[in-house]
């Protein structure tokens, strides 16, 4: 089942007005994966998962989600998959308990097995103590776990996460984070659209990184962060002054130039080889008479990877800015 696509997309395209939202999106996603769309505003993300959850119709490709084309079957797509936007699409007049047992009566699992459910599912979300009060006495985290829960009631296939953790503290996020994790565990499949790339790197397990509508990178976070360059190992030096000394030092090491950032006092080089690396650039600085301060090696970061791909630097907690779609 491993080896089975959940999702599978060719030449997708789809035309808002005057814009190409989606130009010839090709995707391959297979069961009990987690895939991440990342990308700057108006990239697609959303517009990619509305054409896969049915809600919206292609102009041109095709898709097939859980087995079942997205345009000639798309009620043999919704009978196989789940969506959880980016607010929680419940009933605040409601009870946590009432929502889940009314959703669960509606997928005809009758009284009983919708009582039994929605027991199930407030226990594995955290939700018992809070099962009986109105959700719109709900912290956001509570809402975004009942939000999800509702998806849960029958279990789908496929699950649609668009920027499920916007706005939660990072408490809720590691929660749902967690949550994400066991749902993959059980077999599910998940599409998630994230502004966190935090969030992408802990979860996914390929990204697809898109802008003006197509695919400009694909691969999993290590081969992302290894197209953007090797590891660096970067030293703070105790004095300024001595930035020049530490660079010539370094250079000498690695056959190259260093990297000097002199508002930060520290000198940064290309490492191949780890330890040994770090070994030898640290006798060169002691040979120079050059004092550290401290040091560290450093990889490239998904951060790296998105100002590398877009040009667009993230913003605070590993999020590109406004990276709604």
């Amino acid at each position: 089942m491993a080896a089975e696509l959940a999702i599978e997309a060719t030449g997708l395209r789809k035309r808002h007005k005057d814009k190409q939202a989606l130009d010839g999106i090709d995707l391959s996603v297979p069961s009990g994966s987690v895939l991440a769309l990342l990308g700057p505003n108006g990239a697609g993300k959303t517009t990619t998962v509305r054409v896969l959850s049915t809600l919206l119709a292609p102009d041109s490709g095709t898709a097939r989600v859980a087995g079942h084309d997205v345009v000639r079957r798309p009620a043999d797509v919704r009978r196989n998959i789940a969506l959880a936007g980016q607010y929680a699409a419940v009933d605040t007049l409601l009870t946590g308990r009432q929502n889940l047992v009314l959703i669960g009566t509606m997928l005809h699992l009758g009284r009983t097995g919708a009582r039994r459910r929605a027991e199930e599912l407030l226990a594995r979300y955290g939700l018992l103590d809070a099962a009986d009060r109105p959700v719109g006495t709900y912290s956001g985290g509570m809402r975004r776990r009942l939000d999800l829960a509702s998806c849960l009631v029958v279990r789908p296939a496929v699950l649609f996460l668009d920027e499920p953790t916007t706005g939660l503290d990072p408490a809720s996020r590691n929660l749902l984070w967690k949550a994400v994790r066991d749902l993959v565990a059980d077999g599910v499949t998940v599409l998630l659209t994230t502004q966190y790339l935090e969030e992408a790197d802990q979860l996914a397990d390929r990204i697809v990184v898109l802008a003006d509508g197509r695919v400009i990178a694909d691969g999993t976070a290590d081969q992302l962060k290894n197209k953007v360059g090797q590891a660096r190992l970067e030293f703070t030096v105790a004095d300024r002054a001595a930035l020049p000394a530490a660079r010539a030092a370094l250079a000498r090491v690695t056959g190259g130039d260093a990297h000097v950032d002199e508002q930060r006092s520290t000198v940064a080089l290309a490492v191949t080889d780890g330890l040994d690396d770090v070994a030898t650039a640290a006798t060169a600085l002691r040979d120079a008479g050059v004092r550290v301060a401290e040091f560290g090696l450093r990889r490239p970061t998904l951060d790296d990877v998105f100002l590398h791909l877009t040009g667009q630097a993230p913003t605070a907690q590993g999020a590109s800015p406004d990276l709604h779609s």
